[in-house]
């Protein structure tokens, strides 16, 4: 049987398969380690202009010092001091009230006050005095996170005062009634028993020594 005659125009065409082979593995090649560079340098540009930029620091300890202790639902950690609404009712209109409204309801920010019984409604208000179930959290909330241009800047007096008067839009304080580590733990929340503990195993705080 005599064997398959190839013509040279075969031949070149079998050359060229090779040479688009070999072009097709260099260019892979080649992109691969573009791409390997790019990331590289990617990175490295990333990491440059983080610090040039100064972006991120740790906190100092007396930025954390400042912050305060975290008060707990039963009042650990509530520093002395106290005030009344009347005193409060000062702070708020100067400190709170732009963002907040003049009885807490206005807004144009969160209603801190109303929504009484609402939760169970088709159009429930979620205030502090209609969904919050302990009022040691309040205290805890604006001493770190307000007022929303200088958080941290209130004193504890001043918290106290401003804790007391939205207590006393609410209607769960009377306007001279005193507000302090003791007497504030104390305070019946209406909604105090619309929460329930968290079962997950790994949220259990550890047992004391």
């Amino acid at each position: 049987m005599s064997s398959p005659v190839r013509s040279r125009g075969d031949a070149r065409v079998d050359q060229q398969r090779v040479k688009k082979t070999r072009l097709s593995r260099r260019s892979w090649l080649q992109m691969g380690v573009a791409m390997a560079v790019s990331v590289h340098l990617s990175a490295g540009l990333a990491l440059a202009q983080a610090g040039a930029l100064g972006l991120g620091r740790a906190a100092s300890s007396l930025e954390m010092a400042s912050w305060g202790p975290i008060v707990g639902p039963d009042g650990d950690g509530l520093p002395d001091g106290g005030a009344t609404a009347a005193a409060g009712r000062t702070i708020y209109e100067r400190r709170c009230l732009a963002c907040h409204g003049a009885t807490g309801q206005e807004g144009p920010d969160t209603a801190l006050a109303g929504g009484h019984n609402s939760l169970a409604t088709a159009s429930p208000q979620k205030t502090v005095g209609s969904y919050w179930p302990v009022a040691t959290t309040l205290w805890d909330y604006i001493n770190r996170a307000m007022p929303f241009n200088r958080p941290g800047s209130l004193t504890s007096d001043e918290v106290y005062a401003v804790v007391a008067y939205v207590l006393y839009l609410n209607d769960l304080v009377g306007a001279h009634d005193r507000i302090d580590a003791e007497t504030l733990p104390g305070i019946a929340m209406p909604n105090r028993d619309g929460f329930v503990s968290d079962p997950r195993p790994d949220l259990d705080r550890p047992s004391d020594p």
